[in-house]
């Protein structure tokens, strides 16, 4: 199996869990807060949405500048970020297909402004900045499911509110 094949057998499966949980949303969620400090529902799952779509927004480039390539994704509605997510799966499939397997292993650098926050393979970047940090507020979300008493999504195996 190649590096390509290896990402998009991830990319598939987490996309596919993720749309578990956002098919779960209604409108009125997504001005849910658990706390003053916590994101908002829908600011928490336009985030998940957009670190998904990071692959073809931020690993086609070897700069990515927080300042200048990035606009935060403001959901309206529950059904825009089902299909913010099945565009960007679309636009990261082609991607991942037109990065080189050596390219996976250049320098990437991630910068706000002229500061440079890290620099580190693409490959480092996928894994690190993008998956592992989508996992991270995806389970967030999951939480938020928790609190609002919508039903949780397996996914990584059943989870107890589908053995029920």
């Amino acid at each position: 199996m190649s590096i390509k094949e290896g990402i998009l057998v991830e990319l598939e499966r987490e996309t596919n869990s993720t749309k578990k949980i956002l098919g779960r949303l209604k409108d009125e969620h997504l001005s849910f807060k658990p706390h003053p400090k916590s994101m908002s529902l829908g600011s928490l799952a336009g985030h998940v949405v957009e670190l998904h779509n990071w692959i073809a927004l931020a690993l086609t480039k070897n700069d990515f500048n927080l300042q200048t390539d990035y606009k935060p994704f403001q959901p309206q509605n529950a059904e825009e970020l089902l299909i913010a997510l099945e565009e960007g799966f679309k636009k990261n499939e082609i991607a991942v297909n037109e990065i080189s397997e050596e390219d996976w292993f250049s320098k990437w650098t991630f910068r706000a402004g002229n500061q440079v926050l890290g620099e580190m393979p693409k490959l480092g970047a996928l894994r690190f900045l993008i998956n592992n940090h989508l996992i991270h507020h995806r389970g967030q979300l999951s939480v938020y499911l928790r609190l609002l008493d919508i039903p949780v999504p397996g996914l990584y195996g059943p989870s107890a509110d589908e053995q029920e």
